[in-house]
């Protein structure tokens, strides 16, 4: 292939270690490692995808087969050997992608060919990319070969997925990680580039080709040829043109729309989020953009110039500070909650724009909604009232209650509770040893009594109870020790083959669907089922009058 027609990523790929970037102390380690002449059997290299794993391995094979020595590997003029590595045609080198070549049957035509020394190279040498897609028996039939290779053969592993390779085979190779690349140094790599390619492009496009790219080398490449090939001659491609390449928007906008939600401004809010989706934007981006910002303004105390990472200008730096002077983390806790929620919705909605409308329109209410704290899951409760014609609609949810929640306000304020605090510890019954294990934060031990314990008797220093198979065989070894610890008294409890009483949790459950039954049955409950057919009824609570 002729260079000028290469692909960035291609035409610019390091040849030697010098042309790495990011990767320095890895390839200061393997230089020394060639040079000294203690080379291991196999080399394993992972990272994300673009950082140089491949390439560091081609340059590895050139290494211990150049006719010159390590320090004068080949660059420009090229001996035979190096230039047939770059070829991809050596006959003592083979590249083996193992995403097409999993099964055993493969590996052992490897095996088999190592068998033979190199036609006429000093090292014969394997590359397997994405070694994490070989199947369990063709790691184990590599084993052998892999711990006491001749001297000959060298092994070269690339992965992107590191816990999918057995350990066997990580406790024999020499691993590498493979850091993404800082984005300063991303950036003056695409920058020296664009200059070689006399592309016209603003520090700020790159800046934002680097920040899509991840630290990600290749990623950056591909981005800077396609801004190249985008951008019309004589015309300097800006950040605005980027953005509408790359289906990027300025953070600008965002912090704008953010400033609209704590402002209550229904319709500059949603007219800036159109503005913004009309120009390419998919919703999954802005909302993943939308979760970034949401970390600036909770962060921005801690950030600093350097930490910014070409996230943020200076006017979007300054503006969010401005603003987060008058937030509180509740908010801004509350607001990552609905952002990941949102995401989530969006693979089961046909149009996702609305799905992020709708997201847009909850945040500006959120401040008015009165929140509950539930363990359970997102639903809608019925809370009906039997002195009135119509039911009362109450959302809940499982976003935290900033400050306790509703168990423990009920708990902090029980009178046995008090009792507690006040180191008056005098268990007459089963419910005062259920709040002592609440207050004393031994949920295990109170979950065990509430749900599997069947009591036949209960007093002071003794409790009887029905022999249960659900119990934790060392519940009574570890009540009794906590029974001793708290009260400074020796409790005797016993099993015994009598019938005890059901658990509380059982009690409980049979009072609860006693009140559905009842509740369903109500002239409140069947009206309320003429208009919303499909309602089901999930909670129910009794007024105290």
């Amino acid at each position: 292939m002729d260079v000028k027609s290469k692909v960035l990523a291609l035409k610019y790929r390091p040849k030697v270690f010098s042309d790495l970037i990011g990767q320095q102390v890895v390839s200061r380690t393997i230089y020394n490692s060639i040079k000294y002449n203690k080379i291991p059997n196999a080399y394993l290299f992972t990272g994300i995808r673009g950082v140089g794993k491949t390439t560091i391995a081609r340059i590895i094979a050139k290494a211990l087969n150049c006719k010159n020595d390590i320090d004068k590997l080949c660059s420009e003029n090229l001996c035979e050997s190096c230039n047939s590595i770059s070829n991809s045609n050596h006959i003592d080198i083979l590249e083996m992608d193992a995403a097409s070549k999993t099964g055993v049957d493969d590996v052992r035509d490897l095996i088999e060919f190592s068998r033979y020394g190199p036609t006429y190279s000093k090292y014969k040498i394997f590359i397997i990319d994405e070694v994490h897609m070989l199947s369990k028996q063709a790691f184990n039939a590599l084993l052998k070969t892999l711990e006491e290779p001749p001297d000959y053969l060298k092994f070269i592993f690339a992965t992107t997925e590191l816990k999918k390779i057995p350990i066997t085979v990580l406790s024999r190779c020499q691993r590498f990680d493979l850091s993404r690349v800082k984005s300063e140094e991303l950036f003056d790599y695409i920058k020296k580039i664009s200059d070689l390619e006399k592309g016209n492009i603003s520090d700020e496009a790159l800046k934002l080709i680097v920040k899509i790219s991840e630290g990600s080398v290749r990623d950056s490449l591909s981005l800077l040829d396609r801004a190249l090939l985008s951008n019309d001659i004589g015309k300097k491609l800006e950040l605005s043109d980027a953005q509408k390449i790359f289906g990027y928007f300025d953070k600008f906008h965002l912090i704008k729309i953010f400033e609209y939600v704590l402002k209550g401004d229904q319709n500059k809010t949603l007219e800036a989020y159109q503005n913004i989706y009309n120009q390419g934007v998919e919703p999954k981006i802005f909302l993943n953009d939308f979760l970034e910002i949401i970390y600036y303004f909770k962060n921005i105390s801690f950030l600093d110039e350097a930490t910014k990472n070409f996230d943020l200008n200076n006017e979007e730096f300054r503006l969010i500070k401005e603003i987060s002077s008058s937030l509180n983390n509740e908010t801004l806790i509350l607001f990552w909650q609905f952002a990941i929620d949102t995401l989530g919705e969006l693979d089961v909605v046909s149009d996702q724009n609305i799905s992020v409308e709708m997201f847009l329109i909850r945040l500006i209410h959120i401040k008015s909604i009165k929140i509950n704290y539930k363990n359970d899951s997102n639903t809608i409760g019925i809370q009906l009232d039997e002195n009135k014609s119509d039911a009362k609609i109450q959302k809940k949810t499982d976003t935290v209650s900033q400050i306790k929640s509703v168990v423990q306000e009920k708990s902090l304020n029980n009178p046995e509770t008090i009792k507690i605090k006040n180191n008056n510890l005098k268990i007459k019954s089963l419910n005062d040893l259920i709040e002592l294990c609440n207050y004393k934060k031994e949920l295990k031990l109170k979950y065990e009594i509430e749900n599997n314990l069947n009591l036949v008797s209960f007093e002071h220093g003794k409790i009887e109870i029905s022999i249960n198979d659900k119990l934790e065989k060392d519940f009574i070894k570890i009540l009794s020790a906590k029974l001793l610890e708290w009260t400074n008294e020796r409790w005797i409890i016993s099993l015994t083959k009598k019938t005890g009483e059901k658990s509380k949790k059982e009690n409980e459950k049979e009072i609860k669907n006693k009140l559905f039954e009842d509740a369903k049955n109500t002239e409140t409950y069947k009206k309320f089922l003429q208009t919303f057919a499909d309602a089901e009824l999930v909670d129910i609570k009794k007024k105290d009058d």
